[in-house]
């Protein structure tokens, strides 16, 4: 008899769950008016951004808490840190310099390795605050700025943050915004030049160690006229017994027939609350693609938007939601035609085991000007057992007689056939179900890099250990 296990048993999940003691970070619990002026000293904000925060503030305390998706009733603002700062020199560009316990964190999770493998830049955010950040050399020479926002805000760039932040998502927008506005702190800033196409991915990737803290990273893309890019995220935590929130931004401005793609695995750990908010604005012939993977948190609200502004301009979302026991997961995207002659295309794959909730919720504005307009929204839904559920809300708002519009919907179980016909050629059971599952979720895997691909496999696997019946 042999001792073999399967490649399921083999992965473990302590992988992403381990932390390190924030015993030397100094951190700001809470949320008021002298809080916020407290992050905004501690940043060395310019002026006009002081203001905007002490706005948000205001309006985050004069906005009702969403009441129409998951619960959010365990999320207390009173015990969450607003920010965090690690033992470190706030932003390198040697990784030599980064502290030791910091540096060995993103080493494990094989950050800068796939720097040194398949990427232009990287950034590392630990926290509330980058790290890390560095571009290569022949990028850069192409007149390419990826840095971290902070360091764009208060040198030569300052002009271009100003013009552009928060303007995709005011704080107006929802409460978490405004929140966001408010205690912002770290994130990426990209500029590619018109015309340049950056061949190999940047990737920027978060990781919040602090146990009763909230991330608020902001990241903000500017892609000129002819250009290219490809940006990876990537986000962990390690597991605690206390509420963790993630409340993060980015915008991305996509010029005339320029192309900008944006990946993101999110491996939050099950006390996350993830309230992040995504939003592209894509001017004429221009085009985004959204590859989302979603498999970490407790309660997450997550609906990437895409508003089409100019003539032809293209958006694609194609996504995956894993939700496991303990998780309520409430995803999907949103997009609006302004403007004729413009196309969108949804795909998605949920994915609910051992009582995991998983919605996905989707919204498409045609608006009056845009005829001849284009979309289709796909979406499937795979149940593993009978204790979780899979609710997919649909909503099409089209104002012009003009335009071609279609949505299908699937949600089924795994088939006991299949799992028999595998099983019958020497797969387990449980290696069996996992294989389905990974098949199914294959769209997405496939758009992925390789490594981050991998990833969601290997997450797909650890999460179906155990799926028997």
């Amino acid at each position: 008899m042999t001792d073999e296990k399967t490649q399921v048993q083999d992965v473990n999940r302590a992988f992403y769950d381990f932390r390190y003691e924030d015993r030397d970070s100094y951190r700001i619990d809470g949320l008021t008016k002298e809080i916020v002026q407290q992050i905004s000293e501690e940043k060395n904000d310019p002026e006009w951004m002081r203001e905007f925060r002490l706005k948000s503030l205001e309006i985050f305390n004069q906005t009702a808490m969403p009441d129409w998706g998951p619960s959010i009733e365990g999320l207390d603002m009173d015990h969450i840190a607003t920010y965090v700062r690690p033992n470190a020199q706030r932003m390198n560009t040697r990784w030599e310099d980064v502290p030791d316990d910091i540096r060995n964190t993103f080493d494990r999770l094989g950050i800068p390795k796939a720097e040194r493998a398949s990427l232009a830049g990287v950034g590392a955010q630990y926290d509330s605050e980058v790290v890390y950040h560095n571009i290569r050399e022949d990028v850069a020479k192409l007149g390419v700025v990826y840095t971290d926002i902070e360091s764009a805000l208060h040198g030569e760039y300052g002009d271009m943050i100003h013009e552009h932040f928060m303007k995709l998502v005011p704080p107006t927008d929802h409460k978490f915004a405004a929140l966001h506005g408010a205690v912002w702190s770290g994130g990426s800033f990209v500029y590619v030049p018109r015309g340049v196409s950056v061949e190999i991915p940047l990737q920027s990737y978060f990781r919040l160690n602090a146990a009763g803290a909230g991330q608020f990273e902001h990241t903000l893309i500017i892609v000129e006229e002819g250009a290219y890019l490809h940006f990876i995220e990537g986000c962990s935590a390690p597991k605690y017994n206390v509420a963790n929130l993630h409340a993060g931004c980015v915008e991305l401005f996509v010029a005339k027939n320029a192309t900008l793609r944006y990946s993101t695995i999110e491996n939050w750990s099950k006390n996350m609350y993830n309230l992040n908010t995504k939003r592209a604005r894509v001017e004429e012939g221009g085009k985004v693609e959204w590859i989302s993977g979603s498999f970490g948190s407790h309660v997450s609200y997550l609906y990437p938007m895409s508003v089409l502004n100019g003539k032809g301009a293209r958006s694609e979302f194609t996504g995956v939601t894993f939700a496991g026991k303990g998780q309520n997961l409430d995803t999907g995207c949103k997009v609006v035609h302004n403007a004729p002659d413009t196309s969108s295309y949804v795909n998605t794959r949920s994915i609910s085991k051992d009582g995991g909730i998983s919605t996905f919720r989707s919204a498409v504005v045609v608006n009056p000007k845009a005829e001849n307009s284009k979309s289709a929204v796909s979406c499937q839904s795979l149940m593993v057992d009978d204790v979780s559920r899979s609710d997919t809300i649909p909503a099409m708002d089209v104002r012009t007689s003009q335009a071609d519009i279609g949505h299908e919907a699937r949600i089924g179980r795994i088939s006991d056939e299949a799992v028999f016909y595998l099983m019958s050629r020497g797969v387990s059971e449980e290696e069996a179900r996992a294989l389905i599952v990974s098949g199914f979720a294959e769209n997405v895997s496939k758009e992925l890099p390789l490594e981050y691909a991998v990833e969601m496999n290997n997450l797909i696997r650890i999460e179906m250990k155990g799926a028997i019946g």
